[in-house]
């Protein structure tokens, strides 16, 4: 019974000694293919099925090549595996990943390697190149890009002070239109213009600038005893307010004419009437009449009491 114990056990430790073995046996990778990629002690290589195996080198990994016609090995450090290497490999993993405990290559295909790797400089060196052309062109378009960014700012800014300008004229028009009227007395209408728009619109065209013109030049013969009555209407298209703004917006055009073009002085001008919707000159019910209420009534209003000493 002892002798069947022991035979027993002998047969449980052979066994177990032979699945470890298969185990081991079965852990061991061979391969060959091409470094296509490496990054410190990590190779990545290419097989001869395409299959891309991830290759440990190790401390204790022997790197050699065949030396002679015999079976002597060289060993030499890990530096030579550069992309482009053909070689072969064992260690221990899977198909995927592999420590490697000994990779040979040829001397010759070294050489190749080194070979292509010289070809590859060229083009690396010409991509760093473009890279810093590309980064000094950027540079300079990103200067030139500030530098008409602010040009524009000025030019904005600029814009802006010659508005706010116009509009302290007109300002100053509108506050002091009260006190000549005042000072003035009654006025006799000696000369009239209606300055007419598209819809929605407060430009003025080259026909009513050269009326504009004419009427200025004519007020210029009454001296100082003259002022322009600039008023502005709507047509009855959109919302009563918006008409109400519309009417302002084309007589402050037409006064900013005067101003600017004609030379008039600010103290001549009595505006601007923004009279929106108010005292139609046409029906709003057609396209016609429509067009007749988009107008800005201009007036040479001459002091009674010049007329009345100059006969005319």
């Amino acid at each position: 019974m002892k002798g069947k114990t022991i035979g027993i056990s002998v047969s449980l430790v052979a066994m177990f000694l032979l699945s470890i073995g298969s185990a081991l046996a079965a852990d061991k990778v061979k391969g060959k293919g091409v470094i296509t990629m490496r990054s410190g002690d990590v190779l990545t290589v290419e097989t001869d099925e395409d299959a891309a195996v991830t290759v440990t080198v190790t401390s204790d990994t022997k790197v050699q090549h065949p030396v002679g016609l015999g079976a002597r090995k060289k060993q030499v450090g890990p530096e030579v595996l550069i992309p482009g290497l053909k070689l072969k490999f064992e260690g221990t993993g899977d198909q995927n990943q592999v420590t490697a405990e000994v990779i040979t290559f040829d001397r010759d295909d070294l050489s190749l390697a080194k070979v292509i790797q010289a070809g590859l400089n060229p083009t690396a060196q010409q991509q760093a190149s473009n890279m810093q052309t590309y980064q000094a062109n950027k540079e300079a378009t990103d200067a030139q890009i500030a530098a008409n960014q602010a040009a524009n700012e000025a030019a904005i800014a600029a814009a802006r002070q010659e508005i706010a300008a116009n509009q302290a004229n007109i300002d100053e028009v509108a506050a002091s239109t009260q006190k000549r009227f005042s000072e003035l007395g009654d006025f006799i209408v000696k000369g009239e213009r209606n300055v007419y728009f598209a819809t929605g619109s407060y430009s003025i065209s080259g026909q009513d600038r050269n009326a504009l013109a004419d009427l200025a030049k004519n007020a210029t013969a009454y001296s100082k005893g003259y002022v322009i009555q600039v008023a502005g209407f709507a047509d009855s298209v959109g919302t009563a307010s918006s008409n109400q703004v519309l009417s302002k917006q084309r007589a402050q055009a037409v006064v900013a004419y005067l101003l600017q073009e004609c030379n008039v002085p600010v103290g001549r001008i009595v505006a601007p009437g923004a009279m929106g919707e108010t005292n139609p000159a046409a029906s709003n019910e057609t396209s016609s009449g429509r067009s007749e209420n988009r107008r800005v009534e201009v007036k040479l209003l001459v002091n009674k009491g010049i007329v009345d000493a100059s006969g005319n």
